[in-house]
């Protein structure tokens, strides 16, 4: 199920993203924040347990948490919304996926794969800025599915609708959240408007 944020800070924020002129820390700055906007939205619907605790005043019932947890970041754009989301949610566990593009076949391989061992009994968040034609997006979650993962969301800013339906084809178990869903992409495969090379804008190699 795709679900885009509109939300009037994830947007202002992600206005300031897009300009061309806007340097790495404040791109930075801002993808750290919008992160953080949208993970409050995305364990919205995380499972709950009831915990007996004592406040400085009585006992009390109250709920914490039932899940832990995991995110993986496709490498490397996807490491730039890591802090936001464990601003929010300190205890999140990290794995990373670095996958690269044969150059004869265009199909994705992964090169790096490290995972916490908690994989199938968490809520895995796929991270990745941008979600263009969704071929690394499906091929990471092919390969988180593979070792386990049955709840697993992604988490991008900006989306095709190209890419979002690549995913809903191949993953319909899989919740899609975007800050925003763009028009289209063009002839070189760049979201339309999009935000440039999300890598590049991070870490300022470009």
């Amino acid at each position: 199920m795709l679900k885009v944020l509109h939300h009037p800070l994830i947007t202002h924020k992600l206005t300031q993203m897009r300009q061309k002129d806007t340097g790495t820390k404040d791109f930075r700055q801002n993808l750290d924040e919008i992160a953080g906007l949208m993970a409050y939205e995305i364990t919205r619907d995380v499972p709950t347990r009831k915990v007996e605790i004592v406040t400085p005043v009585a006992p009390c019932v109250s709920e914490e948490m039932a899940k832990e947890i995991v995110l993986v970041p496709i490498l490397r754009a996807g490491l730039g919304m890591v802090n936001g989301i464990r601003n929010l949610i300190p205890t999140a566990k990290v794995g990373h996926i670095g996958l690269y593009r044969d150059e004869e076949t265009l199909e994705p391989h992964e090169y790096f794969a490290k995972f916490p061992s908690n994989l199938p009994d968490s809520v895995v968040m796929v991270l990745d800025p941008m979600l263009a034609t969704g071929g690394s997006a499906s091929a990471a979650i092919d390969m988180i599915k593979k070792r386990g993962a049955t709840v697993i969301k992604l988490i991008c800013l900006v989306g095709a609708p190209e890419g979002v339906k690549r995913i809903e084809e191949d993953h319909p178990d899989v919740d899609i959240y975007l800050a925003a869903l763009d028009e289209k992409l063009n002839e070189h495969g760049y979201i339309v408007p999009g935000l440039g090379d999300a890598g590049d804008r991070i870490f300022g190699t470009k």
